[in-house]
């Protein structure tokens, strides 16, 4: 790869990675300052509505892919990238600062869910033109690997909020960290937005967009998606299914699962959640090189075969709770969540030409995430509030279905040319 194809897939991954911090720590502190939004007294009930917003803002989603996606797909990717990840920053700096309930009543919890709003908006974009960003600007034959590290970002982001979260909880007693401990983390993951925007601005326009610009292929990308694409929009939900239940039950929500319904620390789940996504990341890149050689179907099939396999026992492990159970859980979902997170960008990229690739990635793949990634938290919270988290399992296994009958009914995918 060369050393302009290296330096846009770190422009891209970077900022993917900042957009996913402040996504990472709502999830992981979620049960920490869910008292500080919503009146106390009944803490599992607070916890559920800060749940929900979080759910609620994925519903945001697919109007930032069809927005944001089509503004990349007719301006290009890097104006795209630097506008999501002001929105992104901008609504986490309000989450630091926004006054309790106790100050300001019902407004604490109207400002949490703005903010929310505007970065699942700012997501619902940021994904979609990363991933375009990043596989147009890799050699043929390396897409996998390049697109495993718009993956690797999102991992970052996660790890990054896992270990802000962790050194947080862990230097400061629970009175601290209910008062003004997760404020830090979230003004924290702000800051970190502004070195991205100043590397975004510096960065060059994708040449597969400069060419379909010059051509004039860019001009009505929404409407063009809809009459020729209906079918690769469709595709993309169904790989989409499996990977959105999973990646936020096994990486996003697991830490708070564990401390809520099993007793387990939140420390010390946070730090087990830590050591997992550093596997996965370290992963993530092999995948890659095995996709680019052997073809997407076969890691694909191995991810949903195997959490279709794992997903009972999993879940039977967890209610032993412990620290060593939980990181030996996640730490083998994280080897067949591999299997997906390596290679879906480049699936998704492949579908679809350079004039609608952006919107065409980004509006069914947030709705997929709004409809099943973004209320997996909130949905095996409550079946375990209810004592049915020996059923998780199934949800887990239907979505590995849907996954597997959708690359079974598609070609392999692999291109060794220049993409459309």
């Amino acid at each position: 790869m060369t050393r302009r194809q290296m330096k846009a897939i770190f422009a891209g991954s970077l900022g993917n990675t900042v957009e996913y911090v402040d996504w990472g720590i709502y999830a992981s502190l979620a049960p920490v300052f869910a008292g500080q939004f919503f009146p106390k007294g009944d803490p599992t009930t607070a916890f559920l509505s800060t749940l929900a917003i979080f759910a609620v803002g994925f519903f945001v989603r697919p109007l930032g892919g069809l927005v944001l996606g089509a503004y990349a797909d007719r301006y290009g990717r890097k104006k795209a990238l630097t506008l999501t990840i002001t929105l992104m920053s901008a609504g986490g700096l309000a989450i630091a600062v926004c006054p309790t309930y106790e100050q300001i009543g019902v407004g604490a919890p109207l400002v949490l869910l703005v903010a929310r709003l505007v970065q699942a908006f700012s997501a619902g974009g940021e994904w979609p033109s990363s991933v375009s960003y990043i596989v147009e600007n890799a050699a043929p034959g390396r897409r996998a690997f390049a697109g495993s590290f718009q993956q690797v970002s999102t991992a970052s982001g996660m790890l990054l909020a896992s270990l802000l979260s962790l050194a947080v909880t862990s230097n400061l007693n629970d009175h601290q960290m209910e008062r003004y401990g997760w404020r830090i983390a979230f003004a924290v993951a702000a800051a970190l937005g502004l070195i991205v925007l100043w590397l975004r601005l510096r960065t060059q326009e994708s040449e597969h967009f400069d060419n379909a610009e010059q051509s004039g292929k860019t001009h009505k990308p929404v409407k063009t998606l809809f009459a020729s694409h209906k079918l690769n929009m469709l595709r993309v939900i169904g790989i989409t299914v499996p990977g959105a239940i999973i990646y936020y039950l096994w990486i996003t929500s697991m830490p708070g699962y564990a401390s809520t319904t099993n007793g387990l620390d939140l420390d010390k789940a946070l730090l087990a959640n830590s050591l997992a996504v550093v596997l996965f990341m370290i992963l993530l890149p092999i995948g890659g090189i095995l996709s680019d050689r052997w073809g997407r179907r076969p890691l694909f099939l191995f991810f949903v075969i195997g959490f279709a396999l794992y997903a009972w026992p999993a879940y039977r492990m967890l209610g032993a709770g412990g620290f060593w159970t939980l990181l030996l859980v996640e730490s083998i979902g994280m080897v067949l969540l591999a299997g997906n997170c390596a290679i879906v960008a480049a699936i998704y990229a492949e579908l679809f030409p350079t004039s609608v690739r952006t919107t065409g990635i980004g509006l069914p793949y947030a709705t997929a995430v709004a409809l099943f990634g973004g209320t997996a938290p909130y949905f095996t919270t409550w079946l375990a509030s209810i004592g049915h988290q020996d059923k998780i399992w199934i949800y887990i296994i239907a979505s590995a279905a849907i996954g597997m009958v959708t690359i079974m009914t598609m070609s392999d995918g692999v291109k060794k040319g220049s993409l459309d």
